[in-house]
């Protein structure tokens, strides 16, 4: 399985037209923000089960020579969101018009990130020209993937009566079968409108206006006064130094320190012979994993409300705590973790040798599940992540961001290699991140086979509850015997399971060309020029 190669630029995601919307504008002499805007905007048209304008989104930046930079494009609970209009309910439900109860961060990340390239990368293309490939599929329509066929009649029951729903996201009243062109018209309206107006119009113009109605009709305590608060950030990311590499990933909301903690803690333990692929090397990445999430869920919280700088959990001192406490003789033992979500991953890097790796995400599949009646936004549920108990870690309280399963990662390799990454994938995300990482850092794989090889997948994944430890059936039988042996809780599945997520990856070398790797598990591709 050889890479995809290209020198000009290069673009990976989870859907191939939406990768072909990025190379159209390398092409036209983009960048790598501008190639990710596009595809972030078509994404949201031709992959809207797992992605879309009413979700959060954040951004790495990586230019030669200069400082790594992040965009947090998380939006925070509106003012009229307290515990209070829950009731009596012991948890925020996870579908319908109460669940859609934070302000969509994605869009303002476009803006943030389009502001970005035009004062810092020379950036030259109209932001129109960057939404025009998502404004054709949402009004001209766009062939179902098996995914989005998939995914509808699996949720169709919790969504049908969400509303706005049934109109969208289902032929008269039917799930859209795979191949069969689907519309959202109104979306397309929606995207014309930001296309000629500005990311700024979705919260402080004639759209956050339309929105705002659209808010109040369906039932959302969200106002328009709480989009006009909101303000994506431009920030310094979390850093990491492994023994031959600097990893980079996204500060808190998100759950990147634990992507960040389970490279740092294997780095330590890893002996010769340990491999991603082998008993050894999978054992002690599960068990890092163990010790990084119990550190997330300690600590991570809205950066506002923690009580500890995230740099000082990375220290050198933390780590070689945590890696002494991981057991190579045996599995420890595992608490169910509370997270879930579903995501798109975005990675580009262009012929300067800048680069992206982007996520965005409406949380759950199709979110919320509630779509804006004017607008067609189908608007996230991220909010449902919070707890209803006063004084927890994520208490509910307005104005407060949401944590986040959302992690893009990016690595410097001390020869000089570039390495852009990422995955949708919920809980899985850290884990996946992990795999690709040591697979093509400290392993025997190219990009492409470090992301399409066998996956393991501790705990809950973006589709289900379960908390064991999940590998795909391409493993062979004596390696899952003896994981079975340390005492892991291993539940087979299928082969390419979408369950583990949907990753990608690319690499710039020094002397300039691309390489990249597109999960097969996915409707993606890497588009190379």
């Amino acid at each position: 399985m050889n890479p995809i190669l290209g020198s000009r630029g290069a673009v990976v995601a989870p859907h191939s037209l939406a990768s072909q919307a990025g190379l159209d504008i390398f092409r036209e002499g983009g960048n790598a923000i501008e190639a990710t805007i596009a595809v972030a905007a078509t994404l949201a048209v031709v992959y809207p089960h797992m992605t879309g304008i009413g979700g959060d989104g954040f951004w790495l930046l990586h230019a030669p020579g200069q400082a790594m930079q992040s965009i947090d494009a998380c939006g925070a609970t509106g003012a009229g969101v307290t515990r209070a209009i829950y009731g009596d309910w012991k948890s925020i439900p996870w579908r319908g018009p109460l669940a859609a109860n934070t302000v969509a961060g994605t869009v303002s990340g476009w803006g943030a990130a389009y502001e970005f390239s035009r004062t810092r990368w020379g950036g030259r293309l109209p932001f129109a020209r960057l939404l025009e490939s998502a404004i054709y599929y949402a009004r001209e329509g766009f062939p179902v993937t098996r995914s989005q066929e998939e995914n509808t009649r699996a949720k169709l029951a919790d969504l049908i009566a969400q509303p706005g729903f049934a109109d969208t996201f289902l032929n008269q009243r039917q799930v859209p079968s795979y191949g069969q062109r689907h519309y959202f018209p109104a979306l397309a309206a929606t995207l014309e409108q930001l296309a000629r107006a500005g990311t700024d119009d979705f919260y402080r113009g004639e759209l956050a206006q339309q929105t705002g109605i659209d808010l109040a009709t369906i039932g959302s305590p969200l106002t328009t006064n709480d989009l006009a608060q909101h303000q994506a950030q431009i920030k310094p990311p979390l850093q990491l130094r492994l023994s031959n590499a600097t990893v980079f990933n996204m500060a808190p909301p998100t759950q990147g320190l634990a992507s960040l903690l389970i490279l740092g803690i294997y780095d330590r333990i890893r002996q010769t012979g340990w491999s991603p692929d082998n008993v050894e090397g999978i054992h002690a990445l599960v068990e890092a994993t163990k010790r990084a999430f119990l550190v997330r869920d300690k600590y991570v919280t809205d950066p506002a409300h923690m009580q500890i700088d995230p740099v000082n959990l990375l220290n050198g001192k933390m780590l070689d705590a945590l890696a002494s406490r991981v057991p190579l003789e045996h599995a420890s033992s595992w608490p169910a973790p509370v997270s879930d979500g579903d995501t798109t991953w975005i990675g580009a890097v262009d012929a300067a040798g800048r680069a992206v790796s982007m996520i965005q995400s409406i949380y759950f599949e199709f979110g919320s599940g509630v779509v804006l009646p004017g607008s067609g936004i189908c608007w996230q549920n991220r909010g449902c992540s919070f707890d209803l108990r006063p004084g927890q870690l994520r208490s509910l309280e307005p104005g407060r961001k949401p944590f986040h399963t959302l992690n893009p990662a990016m690595a410097t390799l001390d020869d000089g290699r570039l390495l852009v990454y990422g995955t949708m994938g919920g809980e899985g995300q850290p884990q996946t991140q992990a795999a690709v990482f040591s697979r093509y850092v400290w392993g025997d794989h190219n990009v492409r086979s470090a992301v399409a090889a066998p996956r393991w997948l501790l705990g809950r994944t973006w589709a289900e509850q379960s908390t064991t430890l999940k590998l795909e059936s391409r493993y062979s039988p004596i390696l899952i015997q003896a994981l079975r042996e340390l005492g892991h809780p291993v539940e087979v599945v299928a082969d390419f399971d979408e369950r583990m997520g949907h990753a990608g990856a690319l690499v710039r070398h020094p002397e300039g060309w691309i390489e990249g790797g597109e999960d097969p598990r996915s409707d993606g591709s890497v588009a190379a020029w």
